[in-house]
C-alpha cells in the first residue's frame, strides 16, 4: 500500500503550506525494562530544514541528542549521525546513528511483523480549525547491533513500533487527553490512537489489532481506567478495546517503567524550527522522581510498558499526554 509514499519527501508538494512536514519515529526495546530506543527525523521544506533525534531510556537517567540542518544542505537520507534507508516500502527499514556526544550508535534493519495501518487523522482545535494529517503505524523486530559507552549489545528480536505522519499538525489547545497506544504480543500488536477533549468526550479514535498473519480489525471501541500521580505521570492502568469484528481485549497495563519523556526529543514545539547548518544539542533528565510530565515543556511521554492480557505477557509503548489545565479532570471511561 505504498499509496503513502514511504520514504520521506524532499520538497513541498503541490499547494501544500509552508509548515508542511514529513516524519518517522521508530522505537526498539527488548522488553518492558530498560533500554529503550527512540530516534526519529523530520523534513520541512518550506522552511528549509531537516532535523532529527536520538533518547536512550536507561533506569537511572534519559540521554537525548537533537540535531538539525538545513535541507539544501543535507544529503537525502540522513541529519547529523543519522542515517535512514526505506529499503522496501512498508517492509524493512535500515537505521544507522554513528558516534556522538550521546554515546549511543546503532546499526540496525526494522523488518515489518504486522501490516500498516493508514488514516488522514483531523483533531479539533479550540481556538483555530482543526489539525489534519495522514498517518500510519506498523509493528516489527529488529536486527543488529546497539552500542552504548562502547559496550556492544545485539538488538535481535526485538520489537518496536514505526510511525509516519505527514501534513500540517498544528494541535494548539482544547485537548484533555492524548493516548497512542502499542500493545505488542507475539502474534499481533493493539494498536490505536485516542484523543478526548476537556470535557471527558472522544475527538479521535483510529487503530486496528494488526496480526502478525497480517490480517487488520479496525478498533470500534477504546475505554480506559489509567492511574496518574500528582506529576500528572501514568503509573498503571486498564484499557478495553472492542473492534468490528466483535472482538473484545481486556489489557492490564504497567507503566511503572521511568521516563520516556518526548520533551527530550525535542516535542512541543523544537522541530522544524531553523536553526543553520550542522546544530546539535544534548542533555539528560534524571528518572529520580525529580522530573515530571508536569515540569517540561510538553506532557508527551512515550512509556515503556508491559500489557497483560488473556494470560499472555506483552511489551511496548503507552504514549500519554495529560493536559496540565485546570479546566480538565481526568475521568475514566470503564
Amino acid at each position: 500500500m505504498d499509496g503513502f509514499g514511504d520514504a520521506l519527501v524532499g520538497k513541498l508538494p503541490e499547494n501544500a503550506s509552508d509548515r508542511h512536514f514529513d516524519r518517522f519515529y521508530f522505537n526498539m526495546h527488548g522488553a518492558s525494562t530498560a533500554p529503550l530506543v527512540m530516534v526519529g527525523a523530520g523534513v520541512y521544506p518550506g522552511k528549509n530544514v531537516v532535523d532529527g533525534f536520538v533518547v536512550l531510556v536507561e533506569p537511572d537517567r534519559q540521554r537525548n541528542l537533537r540535531f538539525s540542518t538545513e535541507l539544501t544542505e543535507q544529503q537525502p537520507g540522513g541529519v547529523g549521525p543519522l542515517m535512514w534507508t526505506t529499503v522496501e516500502p512498508m517492509e524493512r527499514w535500515s537505521l544507522k546513528v554513528d558516534e556522538n556526544p550521546l554515546g549511543v550508535s546503532f546499526e540496525v534493519t526494522w523488518q515489518q511483523r504486522t501490516p500498516a495501518w493508514f488514516n488522514t487523522v483531523t483533531i479539533p482545535n479550540a481556538n483555530s480549525g482543526p489539525a489534519v494529517f495522514d498517518h500510519l503505524v506498523q509493528s516489527g523486530r529488529y536486527e543488529g547491533t546497539l552500542r552504548v559507552d562502547g559496550i556492544e549489545q545485539s538488538v535481535n528480536g526485538w520489537w518496536g513500533q514505526r510511525d509516519r505522519s505527514r501534513g500540517v499538525r498544528n494541535v494548539n489547545g482544547g485537548q484533555g487527553l492524548h493516548v497512542w497506544f502499542q500493545a505488542q504480543f507475539p502474534d499481533r500488536c493493539i494498536s490505536f490512537l485516542l484523543g478526548e477533549n476537556r470535557q471527558n468526550s472522544v475527538i479521535l479514535l483510529e487503530g486496528a489489532v494488526l496480526h502478525e498473519n497480517g490480517t487488520a480489525d479496525p478498533i470500534a471501541e477504546a475505554r480506559h481506567a489509567l492511574d496518574f500521580d500528582a506529576g500528572l505521570d501514568l503509573k498503571r492502568g486498564r484499557i478495553l478495546v472492542v473492534t468490528e469484528g466483535g472482538a473484545h481485549y481486556e489489557v492490564d497495563c504497567d507503566a511503572t517503567a521511568r521516563g520516556g519523556f518526548l520533551n527530550g526529543a525535542g516535542y512541543g514545539g523544537e522541530h522544524g524550527r531553523p536553526r543553520g547548518v550542522d546544530w546539535m544539542a544534548s542533555d539528560e533528565i534524571p528518572l529520580d522522581g525529580s522530573v515530571t510530565p508536569r515540569d517540561l515543556r510538553t506532557p508527551m511521554t512515550d512509556r515503556l510498558t508491559e500489557f497483560r492480557w488473556d494470560g499472555k505477557v506483552g511489551h511496548g509503548i503507552v504514549e500519554f499526554a495529560h493536559t496540565r489545565s485546570a479546566a480538565y479532570v481526568y475521568r475514566p471511561s470503564i
